[in-house]
């Protein structure tokens, strides 16, 4: 599994849009939602990888951008569309930063809250990586 933008079925209507997310749209069975709000721009969430799970960020409201690190190169990547997400594999770190006044960001991830799972530390995340 690479990093990689998805576009969510987006079904348009006069009355609004509405877009689904469903088992054939990311690769994972989802098994944790939650969401980031109320971020000043200031600041920034993430600062960590993972060994097992996997996530998919969608920017529900707003715009923030996300820094994308495999150990070897980064890029950053802007959020603004609620119809598009980014899958995150396992062994990425990431920085959430940039919020717009009033950003959601919902992820998805495919596993339950677990401490062990995070690398939280960017040199540990580095020696894990290049080995």
């Amino acid at each position: 599994m690479t990093v990689k933008l998805i576009d969510i079925p987006k079904i348009e209507d006069r009355r609004g849009n509405l877009s689904v997310i469903e088992h054939d749209c990311i690769p994972f069975e989802i098994k944790r939602v939650y969401y980031l709000y109320d971020v000043p721009s200031d600041s920034y969430r993430g600062g960590h990888s993972h060994k097992a799970q996997s996530e998919f960020l969608v920017a529900l409201s707003g715009s923030f951008e996300v820094v994308l690190d495999d150990g070897f190169k980064k890029h950053r990547i802007m959020l603004n569309k609620p119809h598009r997400g980014l899958l995150i594999p396992t062994k990425t770190w990431r920085e959430l930063d940039n919020f717009s006044s009033g950003a959601v960001c919902l992820v998805l991830a495919s596993g339950v809250f677990e401490e062990e799972d995070y690398i939280r530390d960017y040199s540990e995340f580095k020696s894990s990586v290049s080995t």
